[in-house]
């Protein structure tokens, strides 16, 4: 299945999102529950600032949901792009098995014939 570029956008997001390992921690804190953006923002040593932007990364990548109620906003995770990214990678995984495997046979096969004639020498360079 061939990525439309719409798809391939928000891998691309989804990806960037998961690079920085203060993403990440905001991720698996909002696995946990819903969260106020204070509260994610204790545990780091970074201005409230920074996790904003952080936050606006993840929010980018469609991976953290915002409600607001009054002045307070709330996070929430949302797993479909990781869902998205991990079928993304394991299609990769598949195709270049497959293509390692018939290589694998491929050479196996050179290796067989090699041994059918002592006399040719091995693989050509």
């Amino acid at each position: 299945m061939m990525p439309t570029p719409t798809t391939e956008v928000q891998l691309d997001h989804t990806l960037a999102a998961l690079a920085d390992p203060t993403r990440r921690a905001i991720l698996q804190r909002l696995a946990r529950g819903e969260a106020r953006v204070t509260e994610l923002a204790e545990p780091f040593a970074i201005s409230l600032n920074a996790v904003s932007k952080h936050i606006r990364m993840l929010e980018r990548a469609r991976l953290v949901r915002r409600r607001k109620a009054g002045r307070e906003h709330f996070l929430s995770f949302n797993p479909e792009p990781l869902d998205r990214a991990a079928a993304w990678i394991e299609e990769q995984r598949a195709f270049w098995n497959q293509q390692l495997d018939a290589l694998d046979s491929l050479l196996r096969e050179e290796d067989r014939e090699a041994s059918k004639n002592p006399t040719k020498k091995g693989r050509s360079s």
